[in-house]
């Protein structure tokens, strides 16, 4: 059953982590060797010889038995244990652009099912600036250069492959949103109550409708506990326009608490950074990991830019989630960004 009055006790839990358990645990870190990286060639190559790229095949046709293992351990840490994986060893420089991104999407099938990220259907996107305003009404962050503020995507999991990192900046933060709700309820309890009864989520222009001012149908809760688990749906600049869109801004307590949340995300003693290398792959579940990035300046060459490719991915055994909670843009429980057709 779902309770949307607060936990009256911490949550805590492997979940609930600070940046010390992450420097000191290695359970989150997944280092490929060399029969796992032989593996994935082996499977890419036979993706591509059959004339398959990313987004046209399943993980039927990405035969790994070794990754199969490995991502098995990795979707256990992802819901039960620290709630992020960092894999490392592949190089990126060793592909053409089309075998790489087939080889990320081969790896992505074996954690979960992707889901359309945008409303142009993209189930594998490309994360770099594209001198967008991030100011601007219904710009989407990961197409500017612009510092993003700690959020969740929507999706189980959001995974970024790191292709080339910035000149400078572009740091990825996470913090344990389980932490957070455990501070909140130790330090200021008063918050909890309106985050977990929910706000009309701003969907920038991509909703189903096609509407620039649609919102979420129904309130999404911050924090849903649901059949003893609790999970997080987070954006402040989302919830703050979507209130404002649905002609019910935030009041002075709502806005307290929302900003709340972002506050104890950017403490020093909550939050971890972390820097890409070519070939890293970040793997956080979206009910349990808030994240941010820094803003960043890049390289003056057009090849060397930031950019990062993005699966958004759902777990095909992942945690169950009340319905209000799990209808995120309007598109049904777990459902993607509404694909739109295009003008002829």
């Amino acid at each position: 059953m779902s309770s949307p009055e607060p936990l009256s006790r911490p949550f805590g839990g492997p979940g609930a982590w600070r940046p010390s358990d992450l420097e000191t645990d290695g359970s989150w870190l997944f280092e490929l060797d060399g029969e796992d990286l032989a593996e994935l060639d082996a499977a890419v190559r036979s993706v591509r010889a059959r004339g398959l790229e990313a987004e046209q095949f399943d993980r039927e046709a990405f035969l790994a038995p070794r990754l199969e293992a490995r991502a098995g351990q990795m979707v256990e840490v992802l819901e039960r244990g620290r709630g992020l994986v960092l894999v490392r060893g592949i190089d990126p420089a060793r592909y053409d652009e089309p075998t790489l991104r087939a080889l990320y999407w081969g790896i992505g099938t074996h954690i979960g099912v992707a889901v359309s990220q945008n409303a142009a259907g993209e189930h594998l996107a490309e994360v770099t600036d594209r001198g967008r305003d991030y100011q601007a009404v219904n710009v989407r962050g990961y197409t500017t250069s612009a510092a993003l503020r700690f959020h969740c995507d929507a999706s189980d999991v959001v995974g970024l492959l790191c292709v080339h990192h910035a000149a400078r900046g572009g740091e990825s933060l996470v913090a344990s949103a389980m932490t957070i709700h455990d501070l909140l309820l130790a330090e200021h309890p008063e918050h909890l109550p309106p985050l977990y009864r929910g706000f009309h989520f701003d969907l920038r222009g991509e909703g189903g409708r096609g509407d620039p001012n649609e919102v979420t149908d129904h309130r999404v809760p911050v924090f849903s506990h649901h059949r003893g688990i609790l999970s997080c749906r987070y954006n402040q600049r989302t919830i703050e326009d979507g209130q404002r869109k649905s002609g019910a801004p935030l009041d002075e307590a709502e806005l307290a608490a929302v900003r709340a949340v972002g506050v104890l995300a950017e403490r020093p003693d909550v939050q971890f950074s972390m820097r890409f290398r070519p070939g890293d792959i970040q793997l956080l579940n979206n009910h349990v990991v808030l994240h941010a990035r820094t803003a960043f300046e890049d390289f003056p060459e057009p090849e060397r830019r930031r950019r990062l490719l993005r699966l958004w991915l759902n777990l095909r055994h992942g945690r169950p989630l009340d319905a209000r909670f799990a209808n995120r843009l309007n598109t049904g429980p777990r459902g993607g960004v509404a694909v739109r057709p295009r003008a002829a």
